[in-house]
């Protein structure tokens, strides 16, 4: 890369930005060698420090695509999924969709499985804060899950007969509404985040109150690699198992329609 003094001459800034826009580049494990006597290094693989014991947490926002892309590929991708609506997984999907239909990915077989909240339960959250009238909240809710989940489910299916892969997605319900978000990826990894909650003021030109509810896109993910060592090797297995009990006891079918 360039010097330092490169950088904010370039960029018309101080050089203590420089600095720090360098640190949280190295922080993030996409640069290495950041001092003041040399100039920085790409890291060779910043995709692939995303994971294991050393990698820091991320916004889902930033974490899960790179993850996925990766994921996508291998011969058989395998990506099982609990979260809340399928907004992250939906956005995150349209990195690896564009590396295949630009030839530089093509899995031979895709298969997805995603836990959702039932539409028959009453959700922990989003919910308003005086704790009535939620009918409206729910109903928001519900029409974001089914969306997101349509187009999730279109946009995989598509490569059926646009590239000839192999492709299943599969939904099922919860009867219960997830307090965290957990994506599981080829057998390998495991990304995880909390749902937590903040308080959401009414909109000013809207008759809406004051809702408790969760950024998911968010959401610090935390990544575990199998193979990474004990913990997250561990954290790897009893994930797998946590979602396959989930998937075929307590969960149901679900219909992504209104």
């Amino acid at each position: 890369m360039p010097t330092q003094a490169q950088l904010a001459h370039e960029f018309g800034v101080e050089r203590g930005a420089v600095r720090q826009a360098l640190r949280v580049l190295q922080s993030e494990r996409l640069l290495t060698n950041v001092s003041k006597g040399s100039p920085a290094t790409v890291a060779a693989d910043p995709v692939g420090a995303l994971t294991g014991p050393q990698a820091p947490p991320l916004p889902t926002t930033v974490a899960l695509a790179p993850r996925i892309a990766t994921a996508f590929a291998a011969e058989h991708v395998e990506i099982d999924a609990v979260c809340l609506t399928s907004i992250s997984l939906t956005l995150a999907i349209g990195e690896p969709l564009r590396q295949i239909h630009a030839g530089r990915l093509k899995p031979a077989k895709v298969d997805v499985r995603v836990l959702l909240p039932s539409r028959d339960i009453d959700l922990a959250f989003p919910v308003p804060v005086e704790g009535s009238g939620d009918d409206w909240v729910h109903e928001r809710w519900l029409t974001m899950r089914n969306a997101q989940g349509q187009v999730l489910q279109h946009n995989l299916l598509a490569l059926r007969s646009t590239h000839g892969i192999d492709v299943r997605v599969t939904f099922r319900a919860l009867p219960f509404t997830p307090p965290v978000k957990l994506y599981l990826l080829n057998g390998t990894e495991a990304l995880f985040a909390y749902y937590t909650l903040t308080r959401r003021e009414a909109e000013a030109d809207h008759e809406q109150p004051a809702l408790y509810d969760a950024q998911g896109t968010q959401s610090m993910l935390f990544a575990f690699r199998q193979g990474a060592g004990l913990r997250d090797t561990t954290f790897v297995e009893q994930s797998h198992l946590w979602f396959n009990a989930l998937w075929e006891t307590i969960s149901s079918e679900l219909v992504l329609t209104t």
